[in-house]
């Protein structure tokens, strides 16, 4: 495990966090939202790859490098950027996404697009031909440890939510170009099993994929859970068992991981494909998932996509290239 470098001077940082890259303010909060990759803003990815090494190693995961930063996040060439919040008032990064349009994915020899989520999914011919065209792929989300308790104060309540206001205007940036969200929710292996078990049970019965495999894992995570969960997990509804998952998951100590717990309730369309197995980062478990833009529950849309006209006219003129 090497040492974390050390953090990238403030003032390089906010010299590329400048207008020309500003997304939008977060409803709450008083942050702000950035896009910026490797090529504009080559400090901010630095002490981006400090802050998710920091904060997957806290969780149990990481690469155990000196910062989490890998080609996805430095070449050109696949496309990717960074979605980041910002906090102005102590000059820090809360948190972030990064994020490519699979529009315009590079593809191996095998005919398998080239994108962070490729070593734990294999993608079939159909949605390959169907849906994937009109994704935008998420990955490596994170909140910056001091923002994931109290030390920030009420700041700390809102950094996951400001990281899906950034969703929310993706979703409306790129709306002439993408319809869906495919992305990855984490659990780490430090989670008590019993709990790990118990929510991947009510994500397969309310979410699972039964005859479409769309996008398989290739090293599926296999827990003997069926049987026994059927009779905890007993209602027909979302909400009702929710309660129940809620309950019981207390009743063990631990509480829904927040990523997870926020995509759970974001959709009730949601897919999830099973779980892999992530021997790359610490033997994270990822579990897919795909989400349609149109389906998102109602309120989420207004708590994060729903932007006022004059912010959405400064929006697309700004990032208009992008779209």
């Amino acid at each position: 495990m090497k040492q974390i470098i050390k953090a990238v001077d403030k003032e390089l940082i906010k010299a590329e966090l400048d207008q020309n890259h500003f997304l939008r303010d977060t409803n709450r909060g008083g942050n702000r939202i950035y896009i910026v990759d490797n090529q504009c803003a080559p400090n901010v990815i630095r002490e981006i790859g400090r802050l998710r090494e920091i904060a997957f190693r806290d969780g149990g995961g990481g690469t155990g490098e000196a910062l989490d930063i890998d080609k996805f996040d430095t070449d050109p060439a696949y496309g990717y950027k960074q979605l980041v919040v910002w906090d102005p008032e102590a000059e820090c990064i809360i948190g972030g996404y990064r994020y490519a349009l699979c529009d315009k994915a590079v593809f191996d020899y095998y005919g398998q697009p080239i994108l962070t989520s490729s070593h734990l999914f294999h993608f079939s011919k159909r949605f390959l031909k169907r849906d994937f065209l009109e994704t935008i792929e998420l990955g490596r989300s994170f909140v910056s440890v001091d923002y994931q308790s109290t030390k920030a104060g009420s700041k700390s309540l809102y950094a996951l939510d400001n990281l899906f206001d950034g969703i929310g205007a993706l979703m409306l940036l790129y709306k002439n170009r993408a319809k869906y969200l495919f992305g990855k929710m984490s659990i780490y292996p430090s989670f008590p099993k019993e709990a790990l078990s118990m929510i991947l049970y009510f994500l397969d019965k309310h979410f699972g994929v039964r005859n479409e495999r769309l996008i398989i894992p290739k090293h599926p995570l296999r827990l003997g859970y069926t049987g026994k969960y059927k009779y905890i997990l007993t209602e027909n509804s979302f909400a009702e068992d929710y309660k129940i998952l809620k309950s019981e998951i207390l009743k063990m100590g631990v509480s829904i991981p927040p990523l997870v717990n926020s995509y759970m309730n974001l959709s009730a369309t949601m897919k999830i494909f099973g779980t892999a197995v992530n021997d790359e980062f610490g033997n994270v478990l990822d579990t897919g998932l795909l989400i349609n833009f149109d389906e998102i529950n109602p309120d989420k849309k207004h708590r994060h996509v729903r932007m006022q006209a004059v912010d959405l006219k400064r929006l697309f003129r700004r990032f208009r290239k992008e779209r």
